[in-house]
């Protein structure tokens, strides 16, 4: 036997599957707090001796191969530019997406100079300048890219805009110290999605440069290439047991649902076009394969921001029948809040983070999924659809650890289910719930890279 090993360098947890190739079955996994504010080859080495300790049929010297993802010290951190706030900026806002980032900040139109101030102050790894269809609007991309410029912004900047104002704008970058890239536009017609371009270029980015700023390609010495970020992993996870490979079938149209401490992930795949004849699609196109990250939405360090999206009388009916809320419910949020590491220890504390769950769950798909807008004319109703139409969603996966931990994991994923109080949303109808109790939905997405049919099996194994 020689494993072959999946390193996730996660924001908490630095985290080990091995995999035997040849049977196709998990051998075992490990994880170790994360150390990257130190040296993040600590917090591996830890993971690394446990796995080697729990598994002795494991030899370091037999080892086939290694692949890696990273989402340590925040994961990868973008800014999103465009013209209008529905079409470009949202077009660039799904590219950063796709490419596994979260978009901490995004701005529409002329930026102040106010806006610009602020985006140099913040924490950003990457932005994506954007703005106008080809043959389009060119006056606002450049105008944007002149008070960049005239800011002097240290972090790559990715121009992926109107065609036509590219070579003015690399006129103003050059002979400054910015470093741009030029990519095609992510949204070169009108509201015509294109950011296969752009993610390949971020990826480049996040392993050249980014993982070198954070003190992570200290790992590469024993592991080889940190290939991508954590979220891209479980979207190409997610594409491959949807599609199939080859001979193995996948498993159609499903979600996958990441409930974190910090944040909360929708993963879809599939068209999510209109399933009725009178219903006509509204809006920037859809990605076959979307992500959506949730900032607000987390079991831990934004518990209290749950606080603005539901009042206590609405939060205490996300307990069971059978449960009550006895807790004062803004301090049980702010001491999860200030105690990141915190595990529930009694019947009333696990019932209350599965209320956080359910929440958690409940508004990322209500953001997440598309809806229908009934508007009525002198010819009658016309019905129109903005975003994914899932009610044929066939599964929904479910991970993270407090849905991996729990044993009424279920119960919490039947919130994404339609609902009678939200009749526009085009959630799943009754998807079959599939769990990914041994955390490997990451670890398969880094595998399919080089063994697809491997991965595909894996999963269809191991999604309970």
């Amino acid at each position: 036997m020689k494993p072959y090993l999946l390193v996730d360098f996660g924001s908490t947890y630095t985290k080990i599957t091995a995999v035997d190739l040849e049977n196709n079955y998990i051998i075992g996994t490990s994880k170790a707090t994360t150390t990257v504010d130190t040296n993040v080859l600590d917090g591996y080495d830890k993971a690394m001796n446990r796995l080697l300790r729990n598994h002795p049929d494991i030899k370091e010297d037999n080892i086939s191969g290694f692949s890696a993802c990273s989402s340590a010290a925040g994961g990868l951190k973008m800014a999103a530019i465009g013209l209008v706030e529905e079409l470009t900026v949202e077009a660039a806002k799904r590219a950063c997406l796709g490419a596994g980032a979260i978009v901490n900040m995004n701005f529409s139109h002329h930026m102040t100079k106010r806006e610009v101030n602020k985006l140099k102050e913040a924490d950003i790894d990457i932005i994506l300048l954007a703005g106008g269809t080809d043959g389009g609007n060119k006056e606002c991309i450049i105008h944007n890219a002149k008070k960049l410029k005239d800011a002097e912004i240290k972090v790559p900047i990715i121009i992926a805009g109107n065609k036509e104002a590219v070579d003015e704008i690399e006129e103003l970058f050059e002979g400054t110290e910015i470093e741009y890239f030029v990519v095609d536009n992510v949204m070169p017609q009108l509201k015509k999605l294109y950011v296969k371009a752009a993610k390949e270029v971020i990826r480049k980015i996040f392993i050249d440069k980014i993982i070198e700023a954070k003190g992570i390609k200290k790992a590469e010495k024993k592991i080889g290439e940190i290939i991508m970020p954590t979220p891209e992993a479980v979207l190409l996870a997610a594409e491959l047991l949807s599609k199939g490979y080859e001979d193995v079938e996948g498993f159609g149209e499903l979600m996958v649902i990441d409930i974190g401490g910090a944040t909360t992930d929708v993963h879809t795949i599939g068209e999510g076009f209109p399933k009725r004849t009178e219903v006509i699609m509204k809006g920037l196109q859809e990605p076959f394969a979307k992500r959506t990250v949730e900032g607000d939405l987390g079991m831990r360090y934004s518990a209290n921001a749950l606080l603005h999206l539901v009042s206590d009388y609405e939060f205490r009916k996300y307990f069971d029948e059978d449960d009550k809320c006895n807790h004062n419910i803004a301090k049980s949020l702010e001491r999860r809040k200030e105690h990141v590491d915190f595990i529930p220890q009694t019947k009333d504390e696990e019932e209350f983070d599965k209320a956080i769950a359910k929440i958690c769950c409940d508004v990322s798909i209500s953001r997440h999924v598309g809806h229908v807008e009934v508007v009525s004319t002198p010819l009658g109703s016309m019905y129109y659809q903005t975003g994914k139409d899932l009610s044929d969603i066939k599964y929904v996966i479910g991970t993270g650890g407090v849905l991996i931990n729990n044993s009424d994991a279920k119960n919490i994923l039947r919130s994404v289910n339609k609902k009678s109080n939200k009749k526009l949303e085009l959630r799943p109808n009754n998807p079959a719930i599939l769990i990914d109790r041994s955390y490997i939905m990451s670890a398969m997405g880094l595998l399919s890279q080089k063994y697809p049919k491997n991965a595909l099996q894996i999963m269809k194994q191991y999604l309970l």
